[in-house]
Protein backbone atom coordinates (compact mmCIF):
# COMPACT_ATOMS: atom_id res chain seq x y z
CA UNK A 1 0.00 0.00 0.00
CA UNK A 2 1.28 3.10 -0.90
CA UNK A 3 2.26 5.53 2.24
CA UNK A 4 -0.49 8.10 2.56
CA UNK A 5 0.96 11.89 1.15
CA UNK A 6 0.97 14.23 4.48
CA UNK A 7 1.86 17.81 4.48
CA UNK A 8 4.89 19.45 5.70
CA UNK A 9 5.50 22.40 7.81
CA UNK A 10 8.39 24.19 9.07
CA UNK A 11 8.99 27.28 10.72
CA UNK A 12 12.14 29.26 11.49
CA UNK A 13 12.43 31.62 14.16
CA UNK A 14 14.94 33.07 16.66
CA UNK A 15 16.81 31.14 19.44
CA UNK A 16 14.59 29.86 22.57
CA UNK A 17 15.66 31.68 25.71
CA UNK A 18 15.52 30.27 29.57
CA UNK A 19 11.94 30.14 30.40
CA UNK A 20 10.70 30.18 27.08
CA UNK A 21 7.01 29.04 26.51
CA UNK A 22 6.88 29.59 22.89
CA UNK A 23 7.05 25.79 22.88
CA UNK A 24 3.58 25.50 24.89
CA UNK A 25 2.11 28.27 23.03
CA UNK A 26 2.68 26.93 19.82
CA UNK A 27 1.15 23.31 20.76
CA UNK A 28 -1.97 25.01 21.81
CA UNK A 29 -1.98 27.21 18.78
CA UNK A 30 -1.59 24.03 16.77
CA UNK A 31 -4.48 22.63 18.84
CA UNK A 32 -6.92 25.73 18.47
CA UNK A 33 -5.84 25.91 14.57
CA UNK A 34 -7.16 21.97 13.95
CA UNK A 35 -10.59 21.06 15.70
CA UNK A 36 -10.79 18.33 18.10
CA UNK A 37 -6.63 17.81 18.07
CA UNK A 38 -4.83 17.41 21.31
CA UNK A 39 -1.29 17.18 21.44
CA UNK A 40 -0.70 14.93 24.97
CA UNK A 41 0.70 11.88 23.48
CA UNK A 42 4.64 11.17 22.43
CA UNK A 43 6.32 8.74 20.72
CA UNK A 44 9.01 5.96 21.89
CA UNK A 45 11.98 4.97 20.09
CA UNK A 46 10.49 2.10 20.11
CA UNK A 47 7.54 3.39 18.50
CA UNK A 48 4.80 3.44 20.95
CA UNK A 49 2.40 5.94 21.95
CA UNK A 50 3.16 7.27 25.47
CA UNK A 51 0.60 9.22 27.08
CA UNK A 52 1.41 12.66 28.73
CA UNK A 53 -0.79 13.17 31.66
CA UNK A 54 0.82 16.94 32.04
CA UNK A 55 1.67 17.73 29.14
CA UNK A 56 3.00 21.34 29.28
CA UNK A 57 4.72 20.77 32.14
CA UNK A 58 6.58 17.99 30.28
CA UNK A 59 7.11 20.55 27.19
CA UNK A 60 8.92 22.74 30.07
CA UNK A 61 10.91 20.35 31.58
CA UNK A 62 12.78 18.91 28.41
CA UNK A 63 12.96 21.92 26.71
CA UNK A 64 16.75 23.20 27.80
CA UNK A 65 18.28 20.08 26.11
CA UNK A 66 15.39 18.83 23.27
CA UNK A 67 14.11 22.63 21.91
CA UNK A 68 10.66 20.67 22.01
CA UNK A 69 9.87 17.39 22.11
CA UNK A 70 7.85 15.24 19.78
CA UNK A 71 4.01 15.45 20.41
CA UNK A 72 1.83 13.66 18.54
CA UNK A 73 -2.56 12.97 19.01
CA UNK A 74 -1.75 8.99 19.19
CA UNK A 75 -3.42 8.56 16.14
CA UNK A 76 -1.73 6.13 13.84
CA UNK A 77 -4.36 6.47 11.32
CA UNK A 78 -4.71 10.19 11.19
CA UNK A 79 -1.47 10.72 12.78
CA UNK A 80 -0.31 14.42 13.12
CA UNK A 81 2.89 15.46 14.92
CA UNK A 82 4.73 18.31 16.15
CA UNK A 83 8.19 18.98 17.09
CA UNK A 84 10.64 21.51 17.21
CA UNK A 85 14.58 22.00 17.79
CA UNK A 86 17.62 24.57 17.59
CA UNK A 87 19.57 24.97 14.73
CA UNK A 88 23.23 25.97 15.63
CA UNK A 89 24.05 29.00 14.78
CA UNK A 90 26.95 27.62 12.45
CA UNK A 91 24.56 26.14 9.89
CA UNK A 92 21.72 29.42 9.81
CA UNK A 93 20.87 32.29 8.15
CA UNK A 94 22.73 34.94 9.25
CA UNK A 95 24.91 32.63 11.42
CA UNK A 96 22.25 32.91 14.23
CA UNK A 97 20.66 30.32 16.26
CA UNK A 98 17.46 29.55 15.99
CA UNK A 99 14.60 27.10 16.48
CA UNK A 100 12.94 25.55 14.14
CA UNK A 101 9.09 24.17 14.36
CA UNK A 102 8.41 21.17 11.83
CA UNK A 103 4.82 19.34 12.16
CA UNK A 104 3.19 17.04 9.89
CA UNK A 105 -0.47 15.80 9.10
CA UNK A 106 -2.43 13.73 6.32
CA UNK A 107 -2.92 15.34 3.30
CA UNK A 108 -6.40 14.72 2.92
CA UNK A 109 -9.59 17.10 1.98
CA UNK A 110 -9.58 18.08 6.00
CA UNK A 111 -5.58 18.36 6.31
CA UNK A 112 -6.18 20.75 3.30
CA UNK A 113 -9.18 22.55 4.60
CA UNK A 114 -6.52 23.32 8.01
CA UNK A 115 -3.67 24.27 6.09
CA UNK A 116 -3.66 27.74 5.58
CA UNK A 117 -4.97 28.03 9.48
CA UNK A 118 -2.48 25.86 10.99
CA UNK A 119 0.47 27.31 9.33
CA UNK A 120 -0.62 30.76 10.76
CA UNK A 121 -1.52 29.59 14.18
CA UNK A 122 2.02 27.83 14.45
CA UNK A 123 4.43 30.68 12.78
CA UNK A 124 2.69 33.38 15.23
CA UNK A 125 2.89 31.54 18.08
CA UNK A 126 6.63 30.70 16.86
CA UNK A 127 7.00 34.28 16.36
CA UNK A 128 8.88 32.85 13.32
CA UNK A 129 10.64 35.02 11.12
CA UNK A 130 9.05 32.86 7.52
CA UNK A 131 7.73 29.37 6.75
CA UNK A 132 5.69 27.07 4.78
CA UNK A 133 3.69 24.24 4.41
CA UNK A 134 4.29 21.64 1.50
CA UNK A 135 2.85 18.13 0.58
CA UNK A 136 5.56 16.00 1.21
CA UNK A 137 6.28 14.48 -2.85
CA UNK A 138 6.57 18.55 -3.78
CA UNK A 139 8.90 19.20 -0.75
CA UNK A 140 11.32 16.11 -1.70
CA UNK A 141 11.80 18.01 -5.26
CA UNK A 142 12.26 21.63 -3.32
CA UNK A 143 14.61 19.95 -1.15
CA UNK A 144 16.94 19.31 -4.20
CA UNK A 145 17.49 23.18 -4.56
CA UNK A 146 19.86 22.97 -1.78
CA UNK A 147 21.50 19.48 -1.91
CA UNK A 148 24.80 20.27 -3.05
CA UNK A 149 26.12 16.83 -5.69
CA UNK A 150 29.17 15.08 -5.40
CA UNK A 151 30.45 16.99 -8.61
CA UNK A 152 29.91 20.13 -6.63
CA UNK A 153 26.48 22.37 -6.43
CA UNK A 154 23.07 21.34 -6.74
CA UNK A 155 21.41 19.85 -9.94
CA UNK A 156 17.24 20.74 -8.93
CA UNK A 157 14.40 19.10 -11.23
CA UNK A 158 12.16 20.40 -13.25
CA UNK A 159 14.09 23.63 -14.09
CA UNK A 160 13.63 24.91 -10.43
CA UNK A 161 16.77 27.19 -9.71
CA UNK A 162 19.45 26.19 -7.25
CA UNK A 163 19.69 27.83 -3.92
CA UNK A 164 22.12 28.44 -1.12
CA UNK A 165 22.56 26.63 1.88
CA UNK A 166 21.24 28.90 4.82
CA UNK A 167 24.45 29.19 6.51
CA UNK A 168 25.14 31.49 3.47
CA UNK A 169 22.24 33.24 3.50
CA UNK A 170 22.64 36.79 4.87
CA UNK A 171 20.43 37.56 7.58
CA UNK A 172 17.65 35.22 9.57
CA UNK A 173 14.67 36.83 7.70
CA UNK A 174 15.89 35.10 4.01
CA UNK A 175 13.50 32.34 3.47
CA UNK A 176 15.43 29.54 1.96
CA UNK A 177 13.21 28.01 -0.42
CA UNK A 178 9.29 28.20 -1.47
CA UNK A 179 6.39 26.24 -0.52
CA UNK A 180 3.00 26.01 -1.26
CA UNK A 181 1.75 28.01 1.71
CA UNK A 182 4.44 30.54 2.57
CA UNK A 183 4.43 32.49 5.94
CA UNK A 184 6.86 35.65 5.75
CA UNK A 185 7.01 37.79 8.60
CA UNK A 186 6.62 41.61 8.83
CA UNK A 187 10.06 42.16 8.71
CA UNK A 188 10.45 39.32 5.78
CA UNK A 189 7.73 40.50 3.45
CA UNK A 190 9.71 44.52 3.63
CA UNK A 191 13.54 42.53 2.49
CA UNK A 192 11.00 40.79 -0.29
CA UNK A 193 9.57 44.06 -1.40
CA UNK A 194 6.02 42.40 -0.74
CA UNK A 195 3.52 43.42 -1.80
CA UNK A 196 3.93 45.27 -4.82
CA UNK A 197 0.08 46.30 -5.95
CA UNK A 198 1.18 45.95 -9.66
CA UNK A 199 4.01 42.42 -9.35
CA UNK A 200 2.07 40.89 -7.00
CA UNK A 201 -1.56 41.40 -8.14
CA UNK A 202 -2.30 37.67 -8.49
CA UNK A 203 -0.70 36.74 -5.96
CA UNK A 204 -2.64 38.98 -3.38
CA UNK A 205 -5.58 37.20 -4.33
CA UNK A 206 -4.36 34.28 -2.49
CA UNK A 207 -2.90 35.99 0.42
CA UNK A 208 -3.66 37.59 3.49
CA UNK A 209 -2.20 39.69 6.41
CA UNK A 210 -1.64 37.72 10.32
CA UNK A 211 -2.39 39.37 12.94
CA UNK A 212 1.80 40.45 13.68
CA UNK A 213 1.52 41.69 10.66
CA UNK A 214 3.01 39.65 8.40
CA UNK A 215 2.12 37.17 5.11
CA UNK A 216 0.36 34.32 4.50
CA UNK A 217 1.03 33.68 0.56
CA UNK A 218 -0.27 31.23 -1.47
CA UNK A 219 0.91 29.59 -4.92
CA UNK A 220 -1.55 27.94 -6.36
CA UNK A 221 -5.36 26.99 -5.06
CA UNK A 222 -4.77 23.42 -4.80
CA UNK A 223 -1.30 21.88 -2.98
CA UNK A 224 0.96 22.59 -5.31
CA UNK A 225 2.00 19.69 -7.68
CA UNK A 226 5.22 19.84 -10.11
CA UNK A 227 3.91 17.35 -12.32
CA UNK A 228 1.18 19.76 -13.16
CA UNK A 229 2.95 22.43 -15.61
CA UNK A 230 0.49 25.14 -14.65
CA UNK A 231 1.87 24.50 -10.90
CA UNK A 232 5.46 23.95 -12.31
CA UNK A 233 5.02 27.29 -13.88
CA UNK A 234 3.75 29.44 -10.63
CA UNK A 235 6.71 28.33 -8.48
CA UNK A 236 8.91 28.93 -11.47
CA UNK A 237 7.39 32.80 -11.83
CA UNK A 238 7.30 32.94 -7.82
CA UNK A 239 11.05 32.50 -7.56
CA UNK A 240 11.97 34.72 -10.42
CA UNK A 241 9.60 37.63 -8.49
CA UNK A 242 11.50 36.89 -5.33
CA UNK A 243 15.23 36.62 -6.19
CA UNK A 244 16.10 37.04 -2.57
CA UNK A 245 15.09 33.79 -1.39
CA UNK A 246 17.65 31.65 -1.48
CA UNK A 247 20.02 33.97 -1.81
CA UNK A 248 20.40 34.05 -5.85
CA UNK A 249 20.67 38.41 -5.49
CA UNK A 250 22.00 41.04 -3.00
CA UNK A 251 18.93 42.35 -1.01
CA UNK A 252 16.66 44.56 -3.64
CA UNK A 253 14.86 45.81 -0.54
CA UNK A 254 17.12 47.57 1.82
CA UNK A 255 18.11 46.82 5.26
CA UNK A 256 16.01 44.52 7.68
CA UNK A 257 14.18 46.47 10.62
CA UNK A 258 14.75 44.21 13.89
Amino acid sequence: MATPQRFLLITYAPALVADDDRPITTARAMEQAIPGLSLTWSISDEGQFIPLAQRDAWIAQEQPTRGMPLLCNGNEQQLVTLTGWESPAGVSAGRQAQFQVHAKWRRDPSGIKVATEVLAAVAEAARAFWGHVTPSGTASDIALQTSPTVGGPPKPPRGLPALKLPEALRAPEVPHRLGWLNYWSAATARLLGFPDATRDAELLTRSRRTASGGWLVQLTEAPLDLDDPAHLDALLRAYARFPEIGGRAPFAAGPVSR
